[in-house]
């Protein structure tokens, strides 16, 4: 199992594609398509990597080289003691690219995920570009979470066990058809949940970072290509973020997904994949 150390926190990670995966079509600079581009997908508050089961197979079907690895607080990485920043989550993922190998990454963070990116940008020189998917610049500027989607997430039922509290938790970050449509696939994710996100002082840690986290006056530092993608009916961070990154990226592409929750990654996959593909292939 690999792990990348960062000042004594060891964080795990895991790389699918690449001249190691001899099954992997390679997207390539080498003579022989040995050194595929890489992907590195960062998570949400209190995620683990299981964020990504719906990106990283096609990623890797398309010649990529992609890197998934847990957060401080999450999965298989260390739980330090908190509070984390953002910066320091940052450079969690430079100390997985530099044991990985990997001297330029494309980027792609979802939610907390797309604050981390961004901070990375800002801070070391890897990243070749971004997909800021569901997030914010953060600051008094941003859109904040509604008020009805923090009371949720505050004012679970006493009587609701550990898997009843998650499922309640996370219904507003998906849309009541797709919800009531997959149950099956719901009650998966709440198992990947239970096996692998933060603990309660771990989240706390992260969302430290989270609140404190302020990109807004610096976003035209980044230069390299940025996709901003973000759902109409995200009711965790509201879509208007999304015109605010892109009304302060330099070089930015957005992509707004019509009807889509904050987990669009999931439900609208496909659809999702193509638009982050296309950008891709052409950065």
């Amino acid at each position: 199992m690999p792990y990348a150390d960062n000042d004594g926190v060891s964080l795990y990670y895991e790389v699918d594609g690449g001249p190691e995966d001899a099954d992997a079509p390679s997207r390539g600079g080498g003579p022989d398509g040995e050194d595929p581009e890489t992907v590195a997908l960062v998570e949400g508050l209190g995620y683990g990597r299981w964020m990504w089961n719906w990106q990283r197979d096609r990623l890797v079907d398309e010649g990529y080289r992609v890197v998934v690895w847990d957060n401080r607080g999450a999965g298989d990485s260390d739980a330090p003691e908190g509070p984390y920043s953002v910066a320091e989550m940052a450079s969690d993922l430079d100390a997985v690219l530099a044991d990985v190998g990997v001297d330029r990454a494309h980027v792609v963070g979802a939610s907390m995920g797309g604050m981390i990116a961004q901070q990375y940008a800002l801070d070391y020189d890897r990243a070749a570009s971004l997909g800021l998917l569901c997030t914010s610049h953060g600051g008094d500027e941003a859109y904040d979470l509604p008020p009805e989607t923090q009371a949720r997430m505050f004012d679970v039922p006493e009587d609701a066990d550990e898997r009843e509290a998650i499922r309640y938790k996370m219904q507003p970050a998906m849309t009541e058809a797709f919800w009531n449509a997959n149950d099956d696939l719901v009650s998966d994710i709440v198992d990947w949940r239970l096996d692998s996100d933060a603990s309660d002082a771990a989240r706390e840690a992260q969302a430290a970072g989270v609140m404190a986290f302020d990109s807004s006056d610096r976003l035209d530092e980044i230069d390299v290509p940025v996709l901003v993608a973000h759902g109409t009916a995200d009711e965790v961070l509201p879509v208007e973020n999304a015109d605010l990154l892109h009304g302060k990226l330099p070089n930015s592409q957005l992509a707004i997904f019509e009807g889509g929750p904050h987990l669009f990654f999931v439900e609208r996959a496909d659809e999702l994949n193509d638009r982050l593909l296309a950008f891709l292939d052409h950065v």
